[in-house]
């Protein structure tokens, strides 16, 4: 009997891949075969197609395919990707990842580490040891990456296949799945690089690993979506399935929208596996974008009163749909009113990438996909100026600022207070609180009779605001969200915060600064938030800001933002600057 070769053995326990045994394909002959499929797509459920793409293109040598902003062409696959709603990467499905060959493993990681996952949304996965590269005497090099939505990507170097280079699957019986693969779907057997058997679609490999933690979870609504193969004629090749008992999701047909008359239908594989079968020509499906804000009615608004007849904001509030305008218009959008909603869903979608901070993809609320608001057509906060812009700082501030001592980078840190407000979870202030972010952008509103209740989600802050008549606000204790007086002004509440401690600066800004922030409803869902900022001592005028926060009482729930000074970030952050002190004292002494 043929001894197959396995993952386990190669790795003799070395890494945590070690544990689970990749066992390959034994043929197994049966009637009615299918007449071979070709690997066409692997389907990924995201929260943006065109950044999607860009970054296929940019990481993984892949094309963007003409027309189209939803698909990339590696070298010898298609990689499809759809807005989709997902619970979790592909990791544990019955298709755990999928891979790329690269030329130089070494060189590739090294450049990814040294990008870093800010600004790139590339996570690296390190073995037991430390490493990023395994070589795997006999076969190839190997790594594993996984991309900002959560699919789980290995890289390896073999020469012989550059490009897409394999789909790895997840069995409770690997052999048996990939003979279904090959009776199925027509996959020739075949061995790679002498040592590992398996199934060959063209020149993509299906390989199968041993899945010993009860079964995979079934792919459909994970990041890999499904995998999908392509026959020159689907209802023919439905009838060879038919008889092979192949269990039908879809039944052939041109769905809806579809860019050609090529059909398509849906087969449950082994494990879980969703498949697409497609026919030639076939070129996705053309979905819908949607801007922020359509659903409203035009009607004129009539805003909602509390029993005791005050305009009633109460509710949970979100600024997901914000999260990506930047504060100023843009050199590159000057003279454009509003963005289309493809634009403000890549804009935002951009912004969640180049603040990943490398957290996982379960923190950051917008790329989950599961945010009801559609992205902010909105062009930039600021308002007034209405070139969009920030005004002119004074000449006595542009001065101070010239002085000032270079600011300590955070990898530098001598002691805690060598980092921001931010950092430390004491406060974002009473301007930087209310900005969008990547996660945690939940507003909460509660009121009684001549008090408004209002808390931040994010570094969990909240504001008891009178809104009775006040005299003045002298020149009493200052504090970090400073001394706020609220008023009605129509349906608009208006609250006007003064007595900061100038350590809450948002731009600079001096505790000589007034924010004025009015909340006004605009629609059932819709609270229009205004912030004016007024520092003679910082801009030559005010300046004023605009975006919406959009109801979510059904869905959103405030939970506790467990962030404190002293936090184990802090901890880890100083202790991080003391070994990059030592390492440069080493270094220096080494010189000497």
């Amino acid at each position: 009997m043929k001894r197959r070769t396995t993952f386990t053995t190669i790795f003799t326990n070395t890494t945590k891949f070690g544990s689970r045994l990749f066992i390959f394909l034994s043929c197994l002959v049966f009637p009615f075969a299918v007449s071979a499929a070709t690997s066409h797509h692997i389907h990924i459920a995201l929260s943006n197609t065109s950044e999607a793409v860009s970054w296929y293109e940019e990481h993984l040598n892949c094309e963007a395919i003409a027309g189209r902003a939803d698909a990339v062409n590696c070298a010898n696959t298609e990689i499809e990707f759809f807005l989709g709603q997902t619970v979790g990467g592909s990791q544990g499905t019955g298709v755990d990842h999928i891979a790329f060959s690269i030329p130089d493993l070494d060189a590739k990681m090294a450049e990814l580490e040294s990008v870093g996952v800010r600004g790139s949304g590339v996570r690296l996965l390190r073995f037991e040891d430390g490493s990023l590269v395994r070589d795997i005497p006999g076969l190839f090099k190997i790594a594993f990456i996984t991309d900002p939505w959560g699919t789980k990507i290995e890289l390896v170097q073999d020469e012989d296949l550059l490009g897409f280079h394999h789909i790895h699957l997840n069995s409770t019986d690997p052999t048996a799945a990939l003979d279904w693969y090959s009776q199925v779907l027509g996959g020739e057997p075949a061995s790679l690089k002498g040592m590992l058997d398996g199934v060959l679609f063209d020149d993509i490999w299906l390989l199968a690993t041993e899945y010993t933690d009860g079964r995979p979870g079934i792919t459909q609504g994970r990041t890999i979506d499904h995998i999908g193969f392509e026959v020159a004629d689907l209802d023919e090749a439905a009838v060879q399935m038919n008889r092979l008992a192949v269990e039908f999701r879809q039944d052939p047909m041109v769905p809806d929208n579809a860019r050609s008359s090529a059909k398509q239908a849906f087969i449950l594989g082994p494990d879980g596996v969703m498949i697409a079968v497609v026919e030639s020509g076939w070129a996705g499906i053309e979905r819908e974008v949607v801007a922020a804000g359509s659903t409203e009615s035009a009607e004129l608004y009539v805003v909602p009163r509390t029993p005791w007849g005050e305009p009633d904001l109460q509710g949970i509030w979100t600024a997901d749909a914000a999260h990506g305008i930047p504060l100023q218009r843009g050199i590159d959008v000057a003279g454009t009113n509003e963005l289309t909603p493809e634009e403000a869903a890549a804009r935002r979608e951009r912004g969640t990438l180049s603040s990943i901070w490398g957290y996982d993809r379960e923190w950051r609320d917008t790329t989950l996909g599961y945010v009801k608001s559609a992205p902010s057509t909105q062009v930039a906060m600021v308002i007034d100026p209405p070139n969009g812009q920030l005004p002119e700082t004074t000449a006595k501030y542009k001065a101070a600022v010239a002085d000032a001592p270079p600011r300590i980078p955070p990898q530098r840190a001598r002691t805690p207070v060598d980092l921001g407000t931010y950092v430390r979870c004491i406060t974002r202030g009473p301007v930087g609180m209310m900005m969008p972010s990547i996660y945690n952008n939940g507003l909460q509103i509660l009121q009684s009779p001549g008090n408004v209740a209002i808390q931040k989600e994010m570094i969990h802050e909240t504001r008891i605001i009178s809104t009775e008549p006040r005299e003045g606000f002298g020149e009493g204790l200052k504090t970090w969200l400073g001394d706020s007086h609220g008023r009605w002004e129509g349906d608009t509440l208006v609250i006007e915060v003064r007595n900061l401690n100038g350590r809450t600066s948002y731009l600079g800004s001096s505790e000589a600064m007034k924010l004025t922030q009015r909340f006004t409803r605009t629609g059932p869902t819709t609270l229009e938030y205004q912030f004016t900022v007024e520092d003679p001592a910082v801009w030559t005028e005010p300046w004023t800001g605009m975006f919406n926060f959009i109801r979510d009482d059904s869905q959103y729930e405030l939970v506790e933002y467990a962030c404190h000074e002293g936090n184990y970030g802090m901890t880890n952050t100083l202790s991080a600057a003391r070994t990059i002190d030592a390492r440069q004292a080493e270094a220096a002494a080494n010189e000497e």
